[in-house]
């Protein structure tokens, strides 16, 4: 079983969040791999990542950092795979982490999810991949209109609520 998404992060101190991609990847059966890597302290690490990440069947890049969050960008500068950034929350409620990666130059993008959303992070990777794979297509639609069903569900179960002064 070869990786088609690669789960990087700056320290294994954000596996907690990062967990959460991976368990998106488990659920549709999308073979992945996990590294830490930081773009300040092992730059060569990243650099040989990056650059040869297509060519080991790579085909989507969802990499975490905190603070200066430059881990995303950088690998995004080295490569021509889709690169999904996921900010981590550790000093100035992430924003410094947010802002650092949606404040990329022109040409060098970095799709970006919500401050420690590496679920969004995995579901984005699973609908990318999903494009030029049918049975994921299908698989991903199920779940969308999964989603669906349980917030109809819900507006059902809030019928049951009552209140004096609720009219539905």
């Amino acid at each position: 079983m070869k990786p088609v998404v690669s789960i990087i992060m700056g320290s294994t101190s954000d596996l907690p969040i990062m967990e959460k991609a991976a368990q998106v990847l488990e659920e549709f059966a999308i073979p992945f791999e996990m590294h830490a890597l930081s773009a300040h302290r092992t730059p060569d690490e990243v650099a040989d990542f990056a650059q040869h990440a297509a060519g080991r069947g790579i085909k989507v890049i969802i990499a975490a950092a905190g603070m200066a969050a430059h881990l995303a960008g950088v690998i995004a500068s080295m490569t021509t795979l889709p690169v999904i950034g996921v900010p981590i929350k550790s000093s100035v409620e992430g924003m410094d982490a947010l802002l650092a990666m949606v404040q990329m130059p022109p040409g060098i993008p970095v799709a970006t999810v919500a401050i420690n959303g590496a679920m969004n992070a995995g579901l984005l990777a699973v609908q990318m991949l999903a494009l030029s794979d049918e049975k994921l297509n299908e698989q991903f639609a199920a779940y969308k209109n999964n989603l669906k069903n349980k917030i109809v569900k819900a507006n059902e179960a809030l019928k049951e609520v009552k209140y004096t002064y609720k009219t539905n």
